[in-house]
Order: C-alpha cells, then structure tokens, then sequence
C-alpha cells in the first residue's frame, strides 16, 4: 500500500522538476531570467490557488483546524528561528539568506508534494488540512523571512537615513501585503465570515490556480539548471531538520497537547514533506542567491521517499 502510495505523489513531482531542468539545460527555456515564470506562480496562480482553498472550505471544518493552524506555525516558527541562528552563527552567509534557508527548511513543500500526498493517504478530505497549512506558512515565516529580506536588501540611501523604526514598518508592510501571503489570510476570513464563494469566481480561480503546483515545480527545475547542485554540510544539516527534525518536533507537540489522534497524525504527516520552494522563488524575485536553497530543496525530495514511507506506514497502515 505505502508504495502504491508514495510512488504516485513523488514521482509526478521529480518529472515536473526534471522537465524544468532538462529545459533550462537544453537552453529551451532561458533559465537564469526567469521573472515572468516567477511572478506567474507568486502573484497569480498560487494566490489563486490558496484563496480558493481556504475561501471555499465549509467554515465548521475551518474551525476544526485551528489546532492543527497553531501547531504547524508553531512548529514551523520554531524550525525557522533555530536554522536561521545556526546558520547565522556558524557561517558567514548574509541575513537575508540566511532567512530565505530559514524558510526553506521550515515551509514545507505542500503545494507540490503535500496535495498529491494527502489525496493518496487521507482522501478528498486531505485538501483543506494542506490549505490551511499553506496558510499558516505564508502567514507566519513567509512574513517573518521577507521582513528579514526586505532589511537587508540594499536600499537606497535616503531610505536607510528614515531610522530603523520606519524601515521596519514599510518593510513589513511590502511583505504581508505580496499576494501570496495576502490570500490565503483573506480566504481564511472569508469562510469564516460564512460567505459563500459564487460559482463562477471558483470556476475562473480553479482555472489559474490549478497552474500553481505544476508550473513552481517546473520553475524550480528551471532554476535548478542554472545552478550546481553541492551537497556539504549546510545542505546534509537542512535536510535532517527538515525531512526528521520537523515530523519529530510535530510529534513531540502534538502528543502533549489535548488534540484528537486523527488531526496529529495528519499534523505529522504535514511536516513530513520535503523542504518547499518558497526560498528560492523569493530569492530569484529579490536577486539572491538560491544555490543554497536549490540543492536543500533536491536533498530534501530524495531523502523524503524514506522519511514519508517511514511516517504513512507507522501512521496510517491498512
């Protein structure tokens, strides 16, 4: 069953990245000028995509996922804050790649690899766990990693004379205010108001955001080609924290909290995703460099047949 499980989820996924990469090497797509692809997927398909997802769930089954909200971001906060002063701390990476690692390791990738997944081991009911998880992603550390960015991003001088204080509320406002974090916080409000999503808006965001997984996984391929893949000791330290470190500190939270064993397992098996490709979207959108992230985001995948495997067959057996 775990086969017949995993194999349909990941497999799609590495085809999709493969396809990017043989087109960024074959030189049939330009791979090192890649902003219209990424504004694509950032500002239109996967806003889209999480408006929709979190807009047009029943709002009792929003309510019942606040538990699994507020562990996940807890969860995810935490992961991001020790990556970011341990990298930090032991190398000589800038802050603001050290935030965009940070949210690479913590954010997994759930619109890739999370949605398919969920399908194949819960069932139709997977979809709104993955989208509320999304949104606690791009509420929480997307917000946090973009605020890092947009402070030490090189600005112009008469910026930086306006004091720290000033910088710190326009940096935070260009960040929660970027359609992928705007979305799925405006589609959370929107159900829970009990408002009704018209037919024809879900049919004309199904159309466009159904394009998010595939073409951010084509993109990050694209990406990838430009790029060499180097596995040293950051990468090998991101992937245990994410693909092992992530699903056990999930388990450790949701086993001490009172929380129904069907939503910790599905918390589990949420964190268990490999590294998401958040990091280096936004490091192509602010010219940075998403070596580091690209080879997390590969060693993660690989190592995520074993660890996802690992938690479906103790979680969810037949």
């Amino acid at each position: 069953m775990t086969a017949n499980t995993i194999l349909p989820a990941l497999v799609p996924i590495f085809f999709a990245i493969l396809v990017g990469y043989g087109a960024g090497r074959l030189r049939i797509v330009e791979n090192h000028h890649v902003d219209g692809l990424n504004a694509l997927v950032m500002n239109f398909a996967l806003p889209a995509s999480l408006f929709l997802a979190t807009a047009s769930a029943p709002r009792s089954e929003m309510l019942e996922q606040v538990p699994l909200f507020l562990t996940l971001g807890f969860v995810m906060l935490l992961i991001h804050l020790a990556w970011y002063f341990f990298v930090r701390a032991s190398s000589h990476v800038s802050k603001a790649d050290a935030a965009l690692q940070a949210l690479t390791v913590s954010f997994p990738n759930l619109a890739g690899v999370g949605l398919p997944v969920a399908a194949a081991v819960i069932g139709p009911g997977g979809t709104v766990p993955i989208a509320v998880a999304l949104a606690a992603g791009s509420i929480i550390v997307s917000p946090m990693s973009l605020i890092f960015v947009e402070l030490n991003s090189r600005k112009p001088k008469e910026e930086i004379a306006t004091g720290p204080a000033r910088q710190i509320r326009k940096a935070f406002l260009r960040s929660v205010t970027k359609p992928v974090v705007l979305a799925p916080a405006v589609g959370i409000l929107y159900c829970l108001a009990g408002l009704e999503l018209p037919s024809l808006a879900k049919a004309s965001l199904m159309l466009i955001g159904v394009a998010a997984p595939s073409v951010a996984l084509f993109l990050t391929g694209l990406i990838l080609s430009s790029q060499p893949f180097r596995l040293n000791w950051s990468v090998v330290a991101a992937t245990g924290l994410a693909d092992i470190g992530r699903p056990i500190l999930t388990a450790v939270v949701v086993f001490t909290l009172p929380m129904s064993i069907e939503t910790a397992k599905i918390a589990i098996l949420i964190s268990a995703m490999p590294s998401g490709f958040f990091g280096i979207l936004f490091a192509v959108d602010y010219r940075l460099d998403s070596a580091a992230a690209g080879s997390m985001v590969i060693a993660s995948t690989l190592f995520s047949i074993v660890t996802l495997t690992t938690v479906i067959t103790l979680l969810f057996p037949l």
